[in-house]
């Protein structure tokens, strides 16, 4: 059978992911960058001067929505992570769309977006938290510059990040009104590279690329790694810096009260603005 060439490129092992996800959560999960997602969520959708009744969390890997605001909705359907990018959901079913630190792994982006946009009821809202731009730029320029020099060659280590202006094309290629995207960039600071990675095991977020190295890093690559960061990447008092860029996305499905859309790159405005638009209903 012959491929398909419109088919998005498979980047991610889902399956392995949910594997990592579920024993990070054995383990005693890390949780700060959702425990900061949480807090800034609650905040943007108590901007929000409308009602909503039935909503969908996709793929959270965690509680997102709690008490009190929870309570705002008659309805809260959770979907878990699982291998497939399908959506049990079905058209115009929801009134609002949450995730949150999910759709950075993510083979076909544009399709679950198009998923979503299906799913809400006109004038619906998706409101979405996902790592991009410079997420973990010095974890991969270090590993990059330690295997250069100590085995000739890079392989794969970091996921790529979508950066804030192609995830602002996609709300708009997928068909919402008033796409809104910004940043919220938080630098976490560690004693060695070596204390990072092992945060992002407790967050279930290492390498899962399907191209990933299986073979184990060399003992000296991994020494080299940590040197390197540190030499390019840490402080006066000696600890590193970790950058994590999370990227915040909203968008309504089209309704006749909405203003028209803007062309695309051209969307300025910020995320609370965009929120507050609409008059309680």
């Amino acid at each position: 059978m012959a491929s398909n060439p419109t088919a998005a490129p498979i980047l991610f092992d889902r399956a392995l992911l949910r594997a990592r996800i579920d024993r990070a959560r054995r383990g005693g999960p890390v949780t700060f960058l959702l425990d900061r997602v949480r807090e800034d969520f609650e905040e943007r959708l108590q901007a929000v001067t409308r009602n909503f009744v039935d909503v969908a969390d996709v793929w959270t890997p965690g509680e997102l929505l709690r008490k009190p605001i929870a309570d705002r909705f008659q309805s809260i359907r959770r979907i878990d992570l699982d291998q497939f990018e399908t959506l049990p959901l079905q058209p115009q079913s929801l009134d609002l769309a949450v995730s949150a630190l999910a759709f950075q792994f993510v083979n076909d982006l544009p399709g679950v977006l198009a998923q979503m946009r299906r799913a809400l009821k006109p004038d619906g809202l998706l409101l979405a938290a996902m790592l991009g731009g410079d997420t973990l730029t010095e974890l991969r320029q270090s590993f990059a510059a330690a295997e250069a020099e100590c085995e000739g060659g890079v392989s794969p280590r970091v996921a790529p990040f979508a950066d804030l202006r192609d995830i602002g094309a996609l709300l708009q290629r997928a068909g919402f009104a008033l796409p809104v995207t910004d940043v919220d960039r938080v630098v976490v600071r560690y004693d060695s590279a070596f204390a990072l990675m092992q945060d992002l095991r407790r967050m279930g977020a290492t390498n899962i690329l399907r191209e990933r190295r299986r073979t184990p890093t060399r003992r000296a690559t991994m020494l080299r790694m940590a040197q390197s960061y540190g030499e390019r990447f840490a402080d006066a008092d000696g600890r590193i810096r970790a950058t994590f860029d999370i990227v915040w996305l909203s968008g309504w499905a089209p309704h006749e009260s909405q203003q028209k859309p803007l062309k695309p790159g051209s969307a300025k405005a910020s995320l609370e603005a965009a929120v507050k638009k609409t008059a309680p209903k």
